[in-house]
């Protein structure tokens, strides 16, 4: 089978940061040292070889870059300081943009200027919209003596273009993931020709390594800590998507619970995990004391930066909903969703945000070119057997 050579792929990914490939000497060690590299899915060397030959569909077809979790070991004892880790998060900015449709992701992480400037347009979606509503019933439901947030911004209503803007993210989502399936799925050296109920019981896989990133472990007692921190930072994260999403009508009421109601305690938790994680990066980045931290893309900068805006603007919209202050709280709340909505647009599955979708999900993959492989084996031995 013939494999076609792409001569601009190293200039194409050197744009999604990978700097330092001319250094690259292709010795071994990064994947030596690799905690996480083993059986077929080896890595970063053959990963970064694919890339120095200018192999995009080799590359495409590898799950490897998402296996990395970038613990820096393979950067700090690398003997040319080529930033192999380096590479391979360049590698998974460029693969996330290969997987969307729409082109927005190549453009948003090659071009700051257009990267803010979809923010901007996207922040200012919810603020128009609401602009709108009143402009359209006279201001009449904008109560100020004192505080109704469900009249100043419906809650169904609000609700209905969250679902909306939901199921749109799931869309992109889904888009991608499939794409990224074919890719991959397309790899397997035997025909793929599972069973369905094949690929209904390794979703296991796939929630396993979703809602626990227990693979991050193995690359050394000494990330136990960030594993952890990690782990509480997405369970706030997906506390507050369930709340926004699922339970909005609950979460988003003039009536004022006790402390010791599940509403408070819920938002105070992901609240919590939600500015300390997002603290953390940012304090990590400043000091770039560890190799993850060294080199900073500004979409690696923003994501926190979302959640840190999110976070702050929902405390000070709680303090003051409660101190009964109007006009404070109703622009408060326009800022806060104009936060959010200009997150989701830039993160969800085109931005960093993608990493907790596809890195599970090539854990899947995975799993089922071993079930295929398995099964074309069991075929191949039972032959002879019945000739």
């Amino acid at each position: 089978m013939s494999t076609r050579v792409d001569p601009d792929l190293r200039r194409e990914v050197a744009r999604f940061g990978a700097d330092d490939l001319d250094k690259c000497i292709n010795c071994g060690n990064c994947t030596a040292v690799c905690s996480l590299s083993e059986g077929n899915t080896v890595f970063p060397r053959k990963t970064i070889r694919y890339l120095q030959l200018g192999l995009k569909e080799k590359l495409l077809q590898s799950p490897e870059p998402w296996l990395c979790y970038y613990c820096g070991e393979c950067s700090d004892t690398c003997p040319r300081d080529a930033n192999p880790g380096e590479t391979m998060m360049a590698l998974r900015r460029w693969a996330t943009a290969q997987y969307d449709r729409s082109g927005h992701a190549a453009k948003f992480y090659t071009s700051a200027k257009r990267l803010w400037m979809a923010i901007f347009l996207r922040a200012m979606i919810p603020l128009v919209l609401l602009a709108l509503f009143h402009a359209i019933t006279g201001f009449k439901w904008i109560v100020t003596d004192h505080v109704e947030l469900n009249t100043f911004a419906p809650v169904m209503w609000v609700w209905l273009a969250v679902v909306i803007h939901f199921i749109f993210l799931g869309y992109r989502v889904m888009s991608g993931s499939l794409t990224m399936s074919r890719h991959v799925l397309g790899a397997s050296s035997q025909p793929f020709n599972l069973p369905f109920v094949v690929y209904l019981s390794e979703l296991k896989t796939f929630l396993l390594h979703f809602f626990t990133q227990k693979r991050w472990r193995e690359c050394g007692e000494q990330h136990h800590r960030r594993w952890l921190e990690h782990m509480f930072f997405v369970s706030g994260y997906l506390i507050m998507l369930l709340l926004v999403v699922g339970l909005l009508g609950w979460f988003q009421t003039d009536k004022i619970y006790p402390i010791y109601h599940p509403q408070r305690w819920l938002g105070y938790y992901a609240t919590v995990a939600l500015l300390y994680g997002s603290i953390s990066m940012f304090v990590g980045r400043i000091r770039k004391r560890d190799q993850i931290h060294k080199f900073s893309d500004l979409t690696d900068w923003l994501f926190p930066g979302f959640l840190f805006v999110g976070a702050l603007t929902g405390i000070l919209l709680h303090i003051f909903r409660y101190a009964d202050w109007p006009w404070p709280t109703y622009v408060m709340y326009v800022i806060h969703v104009m936060a959010m909505v200009a997150m989701l647009d830039v993160e969800v599955g085109i931005g960093k945000w993608a990493h907790m979708i596809y890195r599970p999900l090539a854990m899947y993959l995975v799993r089922l070119r071993e079930r295929s492989e398995e099964l074309a084996l069991a075929a191949g031995a039972a032959t002879p057997a019945a000739n």
